[in-house]
Parts: structure tokens; sequence; C-alpha cells
């Protein structure tokens, strides 16, 4: 390992994985992002097997940092105001003392890059990041318009670490005896997002009419969100008296555990359709013109169990459309 790492492309740099020493992790958000950095964040801990690796993020995302087997502590970044110049000398401080041999940028913001300047003056870590001067820099100019899963993977591998295979995450399991789910088949509905981008979501009432027609294939609707959502399932209860509401009822590890289970799921561009995904779910997923699948489609160890369809406006595609697309085991 390069222990004496200089500021400046190329300068101190080693493709070797070091042999010991200190790894930092930056993944700090949003939920379908932090999901798919799993698989790089495996990989990193593969390259590096004998490392002490920290991971930076924000505190939504802090406790799944501490269930995943990849890290050895779990950092908050509480991504002080650019107006608390001493929340940043505190930041500068903590990152400088660690002591990191290399550091992962895998959230390849201008914040986050950033930090690298934080670093400075003298000798940083080896880098893999966009920062500029950094030792090991995702140099493709065309790196906006990849998809995230290609664009880490190119990342990572000009940091010598070859290939992302699908993660293992046998970790993230949870008993869900409690939610009585019968012994009919089931499909995952995720009708709800970002309560901000509305223009992502399609229709309740698509969803009911959905739902209905799982119904007459003998398939029960299970619907998925967050406690704020709970007014979508009602709405999609209407249409489909036998859906099973558990918004507000699930976390991260219950919704691996359903998605493990599933005939399969349609949901809009949020968090946990990237979750059911990784777990092999057969999923649907529904894009406006809001966001690009192109760019940020859900990813799972099963490409071809994954369809995206995508309509502008959303509430322009009909339910027999999305039921004709349906991906199911």
């Amino acid at each position: 390992m390069t222990e004496d790492m200089t500021a400046g492309a190329g300068v101190g740099r080693t493709d070797k994985a070091p042999a010991a020493g200190r790894i930092l992790v930056v993944k700090l958000g949003a939920l379908g992002d932090f999901i798919q950095a799993f698989g790089p964040a495996a990989s990193i801990r593969n390259h590096h097997p004998a490392a002490e690796i920290t991971l930076l993020t924000t505190a939504p995302f802090a406790d799944l940092g501490r269930a995943a087997p990849w890290f050895d502590r779990v950092w908050i970044d509480e991504r002080p105001s650019w107006r608390r110049p001493g929340a940043w000398l505190a930041l500068r401080r903590r990152l400088r003392g660690a002591g990191f041999s290399r550091v992962y940028d895998l959230q390849t913001s201008d914040r986050s890059a950033f930090y690298f300047c934080l670093l400075g003056p003298g000798r940083r870590p080896e880098w893999s990041g966009i920062a500029p001067g950094c030792s090991h820099p995702h140099a493709n100019p065309a790196r906006d318009s990849m998809h995230t899963i290609v664009r880490q993977a190119e990342q990572l591998a000009m940091a010598g670490i070859a290939g992302i295979p699908p993660p293992d995450l046998g970790w993230l399991d949870a008993d869900i005896a409690e939610f009585a789910l019968g012994a009919a088949p089931f499909v995952l509905l995720v009708p709800g997002g970002a309560a901000h981008r509305p223009d992502k979501r399609w229709p309740a009432e698509s969803y009911g009419a959905l739902a209905a027609i799982l119904a007459g294939r003998g398939l029960r609707a299970v619907v998925l969100g967050t406690a704020a959502e709970r007014s979508l399932a009602q709405a999609i209860g209407w249409a489909a008296p036998d859906v099973l509401d558990l918004t507000g009822r699930t976390g991260l590890a219950q919704i691996a555990a359903l998605g493990r289970l599933a005939a399969g799921a349609v949901g809009n561009d949020t968090g946990p359709m990237h979750l059911l995904a990784a777990v092999g779910c057969p999923l649907t997923a529904l894009f406006s013109d809001a966001s690009d699948p192109a760019l940020c489609a859900p990813g799972g160890p099963v490409p071809e169990a994954i369809a995206v369809l995508r309509e502008a406006p959303l509430s322009g595609l009909d339910s027999a459309t999305v039921a004709a697309a349906l991906r199911l085991r």
C-alpha cells in the first residue's frame, strides 16, 4: 500500500489492494442509490479483506449500514450548512485524523468531492471518485449518461476492482409471519414515492384497477408504503377488497423478506423497488418523464425479471397495459 499519498493526478497511485489499512466509503443517499451501492460495497470489502472499513452516510441509512456485513463502523454525515464553518472544521479534523489509506466516493457529488479538498493541504489518501486531482478518478466524460450500476462498476474498475457481482443479501431478512399472508400467491404494489414528486406516481385508482385484474387471476395485492401513504392503499382497496394494506408496517428487512416470497411487484420509481429488485423479486417499474430509467432503473440478479414501462404523463398508462407487462414467478 502506498501510504504517502500526495494530491495530484497519478501521484502515489496504486491499483493494488492495500494489505490492511483504513478505508472510507462515502454513500450519503438516497435510498435507491444506497441500495444500488450494495454491490460496490461488497466488492470493496472483498478487495480489502483485512482493512478496517468505515461508511460515511446520512442518518436515515446508518442502521442499514450497521446491519450490512461490509463495514466495521458507520459515521453519520450531518451535512453541515456552508454557513457553519465550525462544523466543517470538525469534519475536517475527523477525516484527517482517521488515517484513511483509501477513499471510495460512491456519492460522487460536488459535496462529497469537496471532502477530498478538506483532507488537504499535504498528503491525502488515495481517492476513487470525481474530485479534481484525486489519485483514481472516474475519468469518463460520459459518466453522467451512464446507469448508476454501470457507472459505479467502471469507477471501481479504474481503481483496480474488476467486476461487481450481485451481493449476497441474506443478512437483510425478517420474520413476516405477523402479516398473515395466507397461501395464495401475492403481488406487491408500491404506489407511493417522494411526496414532493407527484409526477413520478401512477394514480392510486390505476393501481386499484390493476389489483382487481390480479384478483381475477387468483393473485392477492399487497400494498407497501409509509404510514403517510395509507390513503393510497385505501383507494386501491376500494377497487379490490381483498387487498392487504401493509403501509406503515414494514421496515427494509421486512420488505426484502416479502420480495423473496412475492410472485412479483409493481411500483413507481422509488427506493423500495430497488430493494425488491436486489433480492430477486420479479417486478414492473413505472416511470414518467420525471426520471430516466436509462440512468436509474432498478437492477437485480436476474435482469430479465425486470420490466420498465414509461409514459408521460404516467396517468396515461392504463392498467391493462401494466397487467400485460407483469413479470411474475
